[in-house]
């Protein structure tokens, strides 16, 4: 099962459209996984009508249409993995320890808020915790980003950070 990842897309604040690119890989995917802060409701409607699954959640930026239609918190089990979906999950430091403790059921935690990608597990190896960055506001990072991976058998593989060429 592939699973495209994005968050913080910003529309129409930080870009007027999302990236060709990953327009180009909804299609591709099983399921389109997107951790909060989208602001207008045209890209929750435009995932709606292309993604085949969409797992969305509302960030601290979304008003109360996006709050209307989404939840803060996310679940779903995909191909045996536990996964969970959230926008903020605090600061860097101790964010492991902070998730396994609210998210003990989970596989997967996917997360935005920082536009800085993520991708580490807990000290127990138990859980991951993905942040695909931003793929319209890359902030003080180099790159725009969204990440895609693979859900099998309980297992998450493949998990690619993908980077986004500059905007013209």
């Amino acid at each position: 099962m592939r699973l495209l990842l994005m968050s913080d897309t910003h529309l129409p604040k930080r870009a007027k459209r999302l990236p060709e690119e990953l327009l180009e890989e909804i299609p591709r995917a099983d399921v389109v996984v997107h951790a909060g802060d989208w602001v207008d409701t045209a890209t929750l409607d435009l995932l709606e009508s292309q993604a085949r699954q969409l797992i969305g959640v509302y960030g601290n930026n979304d008003g109360p249409e996006l709050r209307a239609r989404l939840p803060e918190v996310a679940y779903a089990e995909l191909a045996g993995l536990r996964l969970g979906v959230v926008h903020e999950t605090g600061a860097a430091q101790g964010r492991e320890r902070r998730c396994a403790a609210c998210f003990p059921d989970l596989d997967v935690l996917v997360f935005g808020h920082s536009h800085i990608p993520w991708d580490t597990t807990t000290e127990d190896g138990r859980l991951r915790l993905l942040n695909p960055g931003s793929p319209t506001d890359r902030r003080r990072q180099p790159y725009c980003t969204y990440m895609t991976a693979e859900a099998a058998a309980g297992r998450l593989r493949g998990v690619e950070l993908h980077r986004l060429p500059p905007r013209r």
